[in-house]
């Protein structure tokens, strides 16, 4: 069996991938990590996906950890704490999250 505090980084770490995946998805955010680089079309929409997936993994990640109640709670938790990560990366770091999207 899986050591639930495993579960829980993983899912923090799959919910602060997730964000940063729908923060590129943007115009705004793609220019400040990537430069004047084009963005096109079909990976805005890939980035959505996979934001979206990740989001999802980080709530089954949660469900696997601990029962439904708690799992539910320690996820929405686990979202603040990631989309002010990436907000905070955005603007202090923008480029870091290159290493999301090459």
């Amino acid at each position: 069996m899986v050591d639930p505090l495993l579960l829980q980084l993983a899912a923090a770490g799959a919910a602060i991938v997730g964000f940063g995946w729908l923060a590129l998805a943007m115009d705004v955010h793609w220019e400040q990590a990537q430069g004047q680089r084009p963005q096109p079309a079909p990976v805005v929409r890939l980035l959505r996906v996979l934001g979206s997936l990740a989001l999802a993994a980080s709530l089954g990640l949660c469900l696997t950890a601990d029962h439904a109640s708690m799992a539910v709670l320690v996820w929405f938790m686990l979202l603040a704490a990631a989309v002010l990560t990436v907000a905070m990366t955005l603007s202090w770091r923008p480029q870091w999250l290159r290493c999301l999207w090459p």
